[in-house]
């Protein structure tokens, strides 16, 4: 069975390897393409200026980074009420950043993206790290931050916690965990994310659409192969089903879930 050409998954591709977009606009436009059509990126650029600027007015004459990053804390998370969304974590609604504005609520990933934009009004260069299961922030390598969590400065016990919590004591803290990540990685992250909230939701062809993305930028992922393989067989394109499955397990022949995917694989055939 020939796969369809997503145009959407395209236009996704060349906003992205694009130069003159900048992160912000990047996750508007994944936003647009996604979810909603009519969104006016431009209008969602204007609230992000709004936000930096009443910042920066709020300043005094100091500007030690410590001082600034209190202030952004306090602006972002005590004046205007932005903060983590730990009630409904794996809304799809959480990944997409016009919606964190508006409702005030995120993901680590975009509670980050929106954080690090706003502190720039006031010229605080931090920058993503891509800490395993948890997207932090850092300020040179001095200071780590959540702003999931508030903007909570984070110390090395801090960060083996929030492993222990998402991999059950079978991860050790590793300082290229730490390691800044650039705006296609973040991008693929929150393509992820996305992916994960709708396999949740049982929206099974938004999330295929996701891997799809994904893999237009990393399509050697053996994760995202696996995961297409799953997917298209939820949507009942058993061909291609097969064709995916059966390459992840050449791709990665001792996975953890080789048991799995060869009943999958069976089941497949048996309905072929």
């Amino acid at each position: 069975m020939q796969e369809k050409f997503d145009p959407l998954v395209a236009e996704w591709i060349s906003f992205i390897k694009n130069p003159n977009f900048n992160l912000v606009e990047k996750c508007l436009k994944f936003a647009q393409i996604i979810e909603y059509p009519d969104l006016n990126i431009d209008e969602y650029i204007q609230k992000i200026a709004v936000i930096g600027k009443s910042l920066k007015e709020s300043l005094s004459d100091i500007r030690n980074p410590t001082y600034l990053i209190s202030i952004l804390n306090e602006h972002l998370f005590e004046n205007l009420g932005f903060s983590g969304d730990d009630e409904d974590y794996y809304n799809p609604k959480n990944n997409f950043l016009n919606e964190v504005i508006d409702k005030k609520t995120g993901l680590p990933i975009t509670i980050s993206i929106l954080y690090i934009e706003i502190a720039k009004f006031i010229n605080l260069d931090l920058k993503i790290i891509g800490f395993p299961s948890h997207i932090l922030v850092k300020y040179n390598e001095e200071m780590i931050l959540d702003p999931f969590n508030d903007g909570r400065l984070l110390d090395v016990d801090d960060l083996q916690e929030i492993l222990d919590e998402n991999f059950g004591g079978e991860l050790e803290f590793e300082p290229e965990f730490l390691d800044e990540i650039g705006h296609e990685q973040i991008l693929v992250r929150l393509t992820r994310n996305l992916k994960n909230s709708y396999v949740q939701s049982f929206v099974y062809d938004k999330a295929l659409r996701c891997v799809n993305m994904v893999l237009a930028i990393e399509p050697n992922s053996p994760e995202d192969i696996r995961d297409k393989g799953i997917l298209e067989e939820r949507v009942l394109n058993l061909d291609i089903a097969l064709e995916y499955l059966n390459r992840y397990l050449e791709i990665n022949p001792n996975a953890e879930d080789v048991d799995f995917i060869l009943e999958l694989i069976r089941s497949i055939k048996t309905k072929n």
